[in-house]
């Protein structure tokens, strides 16, 4: 495998409204598809683009193609109070919220360049918020049937979610990602049911610390493990 399929564009838009950043995902996306698409019909040719992006994103629900609207537990006007919006998007799973305080990550990545499945791409999304927690001495897990990431997940009581992953794939490329809880306001996910786990409790890296995190700490110490488990070269 060539090394330059495996480099990948670093782009962190800071705070950014969850529609401007989404229309965003889905230009960068459709660059690396029509590469794709250009290959299929070209005997010369080029290295199909890789993107990550981070950002972190105003209060907002959204809701993927499995999700049940009867998740959102609010109208629109407590919405609206809350100054939070919601949107029904493209990516697989159900309802879950961001906001300040949360690393939210998007790879726009073409898979064939990695040689992965869409599984393992999800397991390699969870291992990289593990291995970030276990920076900080925490233990993160898998929980069988449902992506993302647990804490004591073994455990009925004291099971705890605290990154979400939602996907969505075509073409054999990526889009959408995971969402890490770093100092996130905990109370905003009272208003949903959670992935549509129905009572399973959510934390944050705050949370499990009793202090607040650096977000440029978080974010760079994700960066290298974005490295490590997928083996690319972040070019930013």
């Amino acid at each position: 495998m060539s090394t330059s399929q495996k480099i990948t564009q670093f782009e962190d838009l800071g705070r950014i409204n969850y529609a401007e950043a989404w229309q965003y995902q889905e230009k960068r996306f459709q660059e690396v598809v029509t590469v794709k698409e250009s290959n299929r019909k070209s005997t010369d040719k080029a290295t199909t683009p890789n993107f990550l992006l981070f950002c972190e994103h105003p209060h907002v629900y959204t809701l993927g193609k499995s999700g049940k609207d009867s998740h959102l537990l609010i109208n629109e006007d407590l919405l609206k109070a809350k100054g939070a919006e919601f949107h029904r998007i493209n990516r697989g799973g159900d309802i879950t919220y961001h906001g300040p305080g949360q690393v939210v990550a998007y790879p726009i990545l073409d898979l064939d360049n990695f040689r992965l499945s869409i599984k393992t791409y999800i397991h390699s999304l969870e291992e990289v918020i593990i291995m970030s927690l276990k920076h900080y001495g925490i233990d993160g897990y898998r929980s069988p049937g449902a992506t993302g990431v647990w804490l004591d997940v073994d455990h009925a009581v004291k099971a705890r979610k605290i990154a979400a992953i939602g996907v969505r794939t075509s073409h054999w490329v990526s889009m959408h990602g995971f969402a890490f809880n770093i100092n996130t306001d905990l109370n905003f996910f009272d208003y949903i049911v959670p992935c549509g786990i129905q009572g399973k409790a959510v934390t944050s890296l705050e949370k499990e610390l009793g202090r607040s995190l650096p977000m440029e700490e978080v974010k760079e110490l994700i960066k290298e493990q974005f490295t490590t488990v997928f083996g690319m070269q972040l070019d930013n």
